[in-house]
């Protein structure tokens, strides 16, 4: 990444001092009295994620002044890459707050963060000197993870279909000396992979399961999930305009499965990794699935389409019991899954999903440690009345709009037994407005707290 530089470009970089309020009447007196003025003038307060530039007797930069209140935000830095005067920049412990570097690592590169595939960027960000070593190596994982999220995401059907999508797993294995195989197509009948088919079958770009395998087989076996939709009109119950407009992103999921994946293996977690990506598109065609029939699954269950628009839970159950009968010690799924945990939620903070209440609260400890926020929400089994069939085992989505996230859950919950240990994400991947590090686009959530978690599960 181009926003950062090596320690040894120190001695030409400029100083950045991390200061709040509380700090910068007593930086103030020690500098000198232009400075002083300077400071007065621009009516600086050192509030969170401000800054100010104080020129030499030159007019060029030496020094930063940056408003932190809490440097343990790793957004604390974010304002700064763009803001600041292209250049190279350290972080001056002796006169400021000391900003972990871990943190120092992540702000700074999500705030340099643009999606530049189809334009020019209008300007370089300004460069942060990396110190340090193990620290930095696991940072800098999880800020190219997060990075892989928002590129997946951000970017078009036109480039992102099911076949790019397992282009992405392909260079994932290459890297680490993981394995791959997909199955596409009518290999997903022929395979016992059903509901993954029916969705997918109307798309001129064939449906898949792609699998990636990774790690030492006596080592604990982890299995992470993701929701690829690539496109999704909603099927014969076609969305409108507005509600398809942002349907390249319902391959989220996926994206922040492939991205945690690749946290695993580059920090070299001890377990044994499969990765499954049901990757499919939700077309309209002659052949595509309708409201009313009743689909098998591979868990077994005969499930009646309610809304060809409930489509994400069709292709993940057919993974999950897929990874259930492996009897894994983990399994995690993302899900870009319903609109209705976004009407709970909004959309910056995951719904949180889990069938054991030791392990939901681990991860929710992690992801608080992480400034990673996520809710948990209730697997509420009363509520499964709300997809009660008369014709088959159950639908896949009922007439009613209530709980809308919680019986999608309780719907993929039938494909994992009470003893499996399993986390769900209902996120949305997606930020709505441009703030400080976290532009409007793709967006990984959920992710460093589930690799907290992991590290501190399968590490000790």
């Amino acid at each position: 990444m181009n926003c950062f530089s090596a320690a040894e470009d120190t001695p030409q970089a400029i100083p950045i001092v991390a200061l709040g309020p509380a700090e910068l009447a007593a930086f103030a007196a020690g500098e000198t009295a232009p400075a002083q003025r300077w400071i007065q003038t621009m009516d600086f307060q050192a509030h969170t994620q401000t800054s100010l530039v104080l020129p030499d007797a030159d007019g060029a930069p030496r020094l930063v002044l940056a408003g932190i209140e809490d440097e343990g935000d790793p957004l604390a830095l974010a304002h700064l890459p763009l803001s600041l005067p292209p250049g190279i920049y350290y972080l001056d412990p002796q006169r400021g707050r000391r900003v972990p570097m871990a943190k120092a690592i992540l702000g700074w590169g999500l705030g340099a963060y643009r999606f530049d595939r189809y334009r020019t960027a209008d300007r370089e960000p300004a460069r942060l000197v990396l110190e340090g070593a193990s620290p930095i190596a696991e940072a800098y994982s999880l800020l190219k993870a997060s990075i892989l999220v928002r590129d997946l995401v951000n970017t078009p059907t036109q480039d992102m279909g099911p076949d790019q999508l397992e282009a992405v797993a392909v260079r994932l294995a290459d890297a680490h000396g993981g394995q791959l195989r997909s199955i596409v197509g009518e290999a997903l009948l022929r395979e016992n992979f059903p509901a993954i088919h029916a969705v997918g079958r109307a798309s001129h770009r064939a449906p898949r399961l792609v699998e990636l395998g990774w790690g030492d087989p006596a080592h604990p076996h982890l299995v992470v999930v993701g929701k690829g939709v690539c496109f999704d009109t909603g099927g014969l119950n076609l969305k409108t305009g507005d509600g398809m407009r942002l349907m390249k992103k319902d391959m989220g999921g996926a994206a922040h499965a492939l991205a945690l994946a690749q946290v695993i293996m580059a920090n070299r977690l001890p377990v044994r990794l499969t990765l499954l990506v049901p990757a499919v598109e939700n077309a309209v065609a002659a052949d595509a699935y309708r409201p009313g029939e009743v689909l098998r699954t591979r868990g077994g269950h005969l499930v009646e389409v309610d809304n060809t628009d409930a489509e994400g839970r069709l292709v993940l159950c057919d993974a999950l019991a897929y990874a259930v009968e492996s009897g894994p010690d983990l399994i995690v799924d993302f899900a870009t899954l319903t609109g209705a945990a976004r009407v709970a939620l909004g959309p910056d903070l995951p719904a949180l999903y889990s069938n054991h209440d030791e392990l939901r609260e681990g991860v929710l400890a992690a992801a608080r440690e992480e400034r990673d926020p996520v809710w948990p929400m209730p697997l509420w089994q009363p509520y499964r009345s709300y997809l009660k069939s008369s014709v088959a085992d159950f639908t896949n989505a009922g007439a009613s709009r209530m709980a809308g996230s919680v019986t999608a859950a309780l719907f993929l919950q039938s494909f994992v037994p009470d003893a499996q240990p399993w986390v769900h994400y209902d996120l949305y991947a997606w930020n709505e407005s441009d703030r400080p590090g976290r532009p409007c686009g793709g967006e990984a959530q959920g992710l460093r707290g589930t690799w907290r978690y992991l590290a501190r599960r399968y590490r000790t």
